[in-house]
């Protein structure tokens, strides 16, 4: 029967382990039980589960026959091998073998001499201070110049390996690159142009004081902040308007050259809220071979008729409103703006025109009348140098003078007149309602495109000055 083979399975199991690899298979009968043909046959499952049953124990039990080996008898034997120091002039002329580069940044100064720009960068290195004063192309695009991007390979006795310089160019595209370094040969230098690399930042800054203050605290460059002044210079007068509490966001290109910025590029979209009154820009450029320009996000173009200023940033010391004169001691109305600025400031046409004169008008002083369209002229008095001249066509924002303290004034500042057919305006309020030019309509599909792009840098560029601020 099934039941007498898995007895005899079972008892293999339980038999004594010496036993089990040996007497098991001794058995008198054992022989018979398994040639037997009329002896009960199990079932194949019954004859796989026993047949793993042994094997299982089969393993347990020769475990535990290696775990009661006596060890007592094993033998111990100690090795014992010498080691000679390597001798000190060895290792230093193995070290000798390393050499050791050193990395270094700084940036040029007009006043350095080959001596003191190496001296600056960790170098005592003659010969290539002897290189770069005869060297042409040193002296050229190196020595005195300023601000230029210094890197330094230098080797562990102070000597130059490598020198790299880059510097901008008037292109947004490209830079200059002056590399000097050492050979087997000695000292060479070349010249070459590469690709600068944009890369976009975002900004935002709240107004405490001023503009400038503002975009110091957040440390956008000085050039994005006059960037904004002069994009938002149609809706705000940075001059009168600014109130504690305005804040901007912006994005700008950062120009990368081999992964340095080099130096900020042009605003791609700003928001200023003014008064609690939001004013969005974006740049768009409809193709390659047209001037690209500022629209706001509904896609009006920002360049209005006339600026609101005829100086890039400046304080107001006089608003267009009665006054009592620094001069004559008497309330009289007061038909213009004074603009408070150093000497020499430059002062820009706030429209497109031609020059109806240019000179000197009494208590003007020095003064230029530039006349517009639809019978605007527009004044610019107490100049202390005049840039244009009677007849001469004038784009908007062009120079035509700088400030000064000429005629009737009482130290250096702008007096600017607007009149329409004769009648004195305020500038803010006519700059303010002059006409702006739509998107194209050929373009639109595309300006919306990257509107809604600027839209969401804006939006980011406002969520982390709304972290930042304290």
């Amino acid at each position: 029967m099934d039941v007498l083979i898995l007895k005899r399975g079972l008892f293999a199991m339980c038999a004594h382990k010496q036993f089990l690899f040996h007497g098991f298979f001794d058995l008198p009968n054992f022989d018979e039980l398994i040639s037997n043909e009329d002896a009960p046959r199990a079932s194949t499952w019954q004859v796989r589960w026993l047949l793993l049953a042994v094997l299982l124990a089969t393993g347990a039990f020769a475990v535990a026959g290696f775990g009661n080996l006596d060890r007592s008898n094993v033998p111990i034997r100690q090795l014992v091998e010498s080691v000679s120091n390597l001798s000190l002039d060895s290792q230093i002329n193995s070290l000798s073998k390393d050499k050791i580069r050193l990395y270094r940044t700084d940036t040029s100064r007009a006043t350095d001499t080959a001596e003191s720009l190496l001296a600056r960068l960790g170098m005592s290195d003659k010969a290539a201070a002897d290189f770069m004063r005869s060297n042409p192309l040193v002296r050229e695009s190196l020595m005195g110049k300023n601000a230029r991007l210094l890197n330094a390979e230098v080797d562990d006795d102070n000597l130059l390996l490598k020198l790299t310089a880059r510097w901008a160019t008037e292109s947004n595209d490209t830079f200059q690159r002056l590399v000097i370094e050492r050979s087997e040969q000695g000292l060479s230098a070349y010249r070459e142009t590469g690709e600068l690399k944009p890369s976009v930042r975002l900004s935002g800054g709240l107004i405490q004081t001023s503009l400038f203050a503002a975009t110091d605290e957040a440390r956008i460059p000085d050039s994005i902040a006059l960037q904004l002044a002069d994009i938002f210079s149609g809706d705000i007068d940075f001059h009168r308007a600014l109130r504690k509490g305005d804040h901007f966001s912006v994005s700008y290109e950062s120009l990368e050259a081999d992964g340095e910025v080099l130096k900020p590029g042009k605003v791609l979209s700003a928001e200023f809220v003014n008064k609690g009154k939001s004013h969005q820009a974006m740049w768009f450029q409809d193709s390659p071979q047209k001037p690209g320009g500022y629209y706001n996000l509904q896609g009006q173009s920002l360049r209005r008729t006339y600026l609101a200023s005829p100086l890039a940033f400046s304080r107001v010391s006089s608003g267009f409103s009665m006054r009592l004169h620094p001069i004559f001691k008497t309330w009289r109305a007061h038909l213009g703006v004074d603009y408070a600025a150093a000497q020499g400031t430059p002062v820009r046409s706030v429209g497109s025109g031609v020059v109806q004169s240019a000179g000197n008008m009494g208590g003007y002083g020095n003064a230029v009348v530039v006349k517009h369209n639809n019978g605007h002229t527009t004044l610019y008095a107490h100049l202390s140098k005049m840039l244009v001249k009677p007849g001469q066509s004038v784009a908007q924002g062009q120079a035509v003078g700088r400030v000064g303290a000429t005629g009737w004034a009482t130290g250096p500042h702008l007096h600017f007149e607007f009149r329409v057919n004769g009648v004195h305006k305020d500038p803010a309020i006519l700059a303010r309602q002059s006409e702006s030019v739509p998107v194209p309509v050929h373009a639109r599909d595309e300006f919306n495109r990257q509107a809604s792009q600027a839209a969401r840098q804006l939006a980011s560029a406002s969520v982390a000055f709304a972290d930042n601020t304290p």
